[in-house]
């Protein structure tokens, strides 16, 4: 018996960090936004003690303990104290360690899909809890849509959007990924170079105001990410995707997360395409694809 779900990527629509805290960690507020684009993860009753996985994907990704989804598996069988005998099947389409929190969806991914498979019963508040548990991004690929995130970004509260029209999106996608701790680091050492105090962090009022009107102008300008700074000087050549977005007659660029991937708001599916023809000529970039948002959290398939 197996059960198989999708798990959505995200991009964070404005992002403020705030000051490193005492753990290592930063608070943040973020406005987080699901995409259509997904991995799809298969959950099945294995013979063999323990969890595997197994990814098709181009690329390195721990199978081990530093697996999120293996985490995932793992805290879901403690909290219901069962063994985690099953076999994990990642079908990755999201790009790997680029900002769109590919391996906290697989992980909100692996939750649900053992959720079904063991009848367990959870509810989405309990599965929510466990996810906070395991990193920044996994609750809210559970849930999708656009959400409000704060503390280190588990604590969720829904965006008043219009609804009426999706947004659409193209992300240039690089071949090598950042590390999220590195960029963080990187922050924190531009802000003691420049003398700079962190303030605590704000959600932005001009996207919510901007999502509340759906108005894509309006969205763009809002576009926000503290940790875009130190993702450029990590990977400077990410200033030539964003301008060359820009040039091809994006609405709004922005990079996502820590980054490397750069998104790009269009003004409607025909304009996506065409600036995603336009970005992958510019020669700035490795893969492109086409998503809109907001999309659902985890379903299953």
């Amino acid at each position: 018996m197996s059960v198989t779900v999708t798990a959505p990527a995200k991009v964070n629509l404005s992002l403020s960090v705030g000051p490193l805290r005492p753990d290592g960690y930063h608070d943040i507020a973020t406005v987080f936004h699901a995409l259509s684009l997904h991995d799809t993860v298969t959950v099945s009753e294995s013979d063999e003690p323990g969890i595997s996985i197994d990814m098709r994907v181009l690329g390195v990704v721990p199978v081990d303990q530093d697996n999120l989804a293996m985490r995932a598996v793992q805290a879901l069988a403690h909290y219901v104290n069962r063994p985690g005998n099953v076999h994990v099947n990642i079908i990755k389409r999201i790009p790997i360690a680029a900002g769109l929190a590919g391996g906290s969806a697989d992980a909100a991914g692996a939750l649900v899909a053992c959720n079904e498979l063991w009848h367990t019963g959870l509810s989405m508040s309990e599965l929510t809890d466990i996810a906070a548990t395991l990193g920044s991004d996994v609750a809210f690929a559970l849930r999708g849509g656009t959400m409000v995130g704060t503390g280190r970004g588990e604590r969720l509260a829904p965006v008043l959007a219009a609804t009426s029209s999706p947004l659409h999106w193209v992300i240039a996608a690089s071949g090598t990924g950042l590390s999220t701790p590195e960029v963080y680091r990187t922050l924190d050492d531009i802000r003691e170079q420049s003398g700079i105090d962190a303030d605590e962090p704000e959600v932005s009022l001009d996207m919510m105001l901007a999502l509340r009107s759906g108005v894509v102008d309006d969205i763009a300008a809002a576009l926000a990410n503290d940790l875009q700074q130190a993702a450029l000087r990590l990977r400077p050549s990410l200033a030539r995707t964003l301008q060359a977005g820009i040039e091809s007659g994006a609405v709004g660029a922005i990079v996502s997360g820590s980054g490397p991937s750069c998104v790009f708001l269009a003004r409607d599916a025909d304009h996506s395409v065409d600036l995603a023809v336009e970005l992958s000529a510019s020669g700035t970039c490795d893969t492109i694809l086409r998503a809109t948002g907001p999309a659902a959290g985890v379903q299953l398939a």
